[in-house]
């Protein structure tokens, strides 16, 4: 059972270490642009929740 755990820490370090290999340091711009689509993400996700509790507070007339 032992030899079991140690293949398969074997075999995920020797993933990791093939995935670190492949991966690289975004540039300033890729940087900038996953900042903003992660930003647009946030304020829609908020709004979407706005909405929804304004409706609720309309239909039911009781807050949260």
């Amino acid at each position: 059972m032992s030899g079991n755990y140690g293949e398969k820490v074997r075999n995920f370090l020797s993933e990791s270490r093939r995935v670190l290999l492949v991966t690289k340091k975004p540039s300033w711009k890729e940087y900038k642009l996953a900042a903003k689509i992660t930003g647009l993400g946030m304020i829609v996700i908020g709004t979407i929740g706005l909405l929804i509790t304004v409706i609720s507070y309309l239909i039911t007339g009781t807050g949260l």
